[in-house]
């Protein structure tokens, strides 16, 4: 009997996308075909960019070409913007972006994975484009290297996060409500710049304010994490302010939030809403806000072929690359299980609601938090020290060096060695 491959194509080559495409490849065997599609050649490792701007180095360094990664494993890759998904068809409508005014085509697939990320609404913020900053990708992170470098005067600093609109529609009742969509890349840049300002003589931690719209700091991490990190804010001298609501505008003299109130602050840097894109919130399996509904297996609502991993899925909240990661291997491990290289029993492993996260705080120190009690589990841990910054900056050494393939042993000895030591 032979067998005919499988066709799988993977939107987005993210963290999502590349652990997507690269565990379908190793799961499928022989069996399935695999392409990748994104509008930009490369991954960019966007937790490290904030850590490169403030030692003044060029964030495009951070920047992984995903041709020759994929090559390696036999995985296409086509450079294209999705315009359209056509579900019941089976086919996605691209435009090449490599050149302007590239003619429309169309990837036939049997198995389509979304891994698109969301859109980061920077354009919903009143202001932003004339005085805010971010660290989402190479332009604002270059953008707040040479403003931070050359231009800075030494004055308040707010650092903090829009309010995300979570769906609800479909949402499975053990996971809650978000108000904030990822909140800790704002915690280790507002601790990091206090060190930063400290070392360059721009003025003390007080002046700097890390703001939530929350009443709960962290919220995903759960009650007790969440409240410990506050306070290691406030320990470092760090301003805090919680239940923003939203921001309503950035000026030149601070921050409007929702709530009434306002934040001088000379340097603002702001983590947006997560938005789905366009062509996602199109499709008829998704909520309300356009992230798409899964089951546990990452398969989208009555789409079996169908599978979203990464922030573009209505289960991954808090948005981390943790949690899409997990979810890219169990969304393959349900392709390997459809093309019979994988039973049932190896595949059919359901997501659990989580937070993994590394971070810095300056100094060369940082924290792990690994918490479900957000989900209604019962793991709270917290550390603190130098270990999770060394664990930081060595997984980024090895995802480069080994083209984003996280070896089977890697996750679970960081976790032992934070935990343990």
């Amino acid at each position: 009997m032979t067998f005919t491959a499988r066709h799988v194509l993977v939107l987005g080559g993210g963290f999502a996308g590349l652990a997507a495409a690269q565990k379908v490849k190793e799961y499928g065997k022989g069996r399935v075909q695999v392409t990748v599609l994104d509008p930009r050649p490369y991954l960019l490792f966007v937790p490290n960019i904030a850590t490169e701007v403030l030692e003044d180095r060029d964030p495009a360094t951070l920047r992984m070409p995903l041709g020759p990664v994929l090559e390696k494993d036999g995985i296409g890759f086509v450079q294209g913007e999705v315009r359209e998904i056509d579900l019941k068809g089976g086919h996605v409508a691209y435009r090449p972006s490599e050149s302007p005014g590239a003619a429309p085509e169309r990837l036939a697939w049997d198995y389509l994975v979304l891994a698109v990320g969301a859109r980061l609404a920077y354009d919903r913020i009143e202001g932003f484009a004339e005085h805010g900053h971010a660290v989402s990708d190479t332009h604002y992170g270059a953008r707040l290297r040479r403003y931070l470098h050359d231009g800075y005067r030494g004055g308040p600093v707010a650092v903090g996060s829009a309010r995300f609109r979570q769906g609800r529609r479909g949402k499975p009742q053990w996971l809650p409500i978000a108000e904030a969509a990822c909140e800790g890349p704002a915690m280790e840049l507002a601790m990091s710049l206090a060190a930063w300002r400290e070392e360059h003589g721009k003025g003390d931690p007080k002046d700097v304010t890390l703001f939530t719209p929350a009443r709960v700091f962290a919220e995903g991490a759960g009650l007790a994490v969440g409240n410990r990190l506050r306070e290691m804010v406030e320990e470092r001298g760090v301003s805090f302010r919680n239940g923003t609501r939203d921001i309503a505008r950035v000026t030149a003299e601070g921050i409007a939030f929702a709530n009434g109130t306002e934040l001088e602050a000379e340097l603002k840097i702001v983590f947006p809403n997560w938005e789905a894109h366009a062509f996602v919130r199109e499709l008829p399996c998704t909520d309300e806000e356009g992230f798409v509904i899964t089951d546990l297996t990452m398969r989208a609502d009555g789409h079996p072929n169908v599978l979203a991993v990464g922030d573009c899925a209505a289960l991954a909240v808090p948005k981390l690359a943790s949690t899409a990661q997990r979810q890219a291997d169990i969304a393959a491990r349900q392709i390997g299980r459809d093309v019979a290289t994988l039973t049932a029993e190896q595949a059919d492993t359901p997501f659990k609601g989580e937070v993994v996260w590394v971070g810095e705080t300056g100094d060369r120190k940082g924290f792990y938090v690994h918490s479900d009690a957000w989900y209604g589990g019962k793991t709270e841990v917290l550390r603190t020290g130098h270990l999770p910054y060394a664990l930081k900056m060595a997984h980024k050494e090895m995802f480069f060096r080994r083209g984003g393939k996280v070896p089977d042993w890697g996750v679970p000895f960081a976790e032992w060695t934070a935990e343990h030591l």
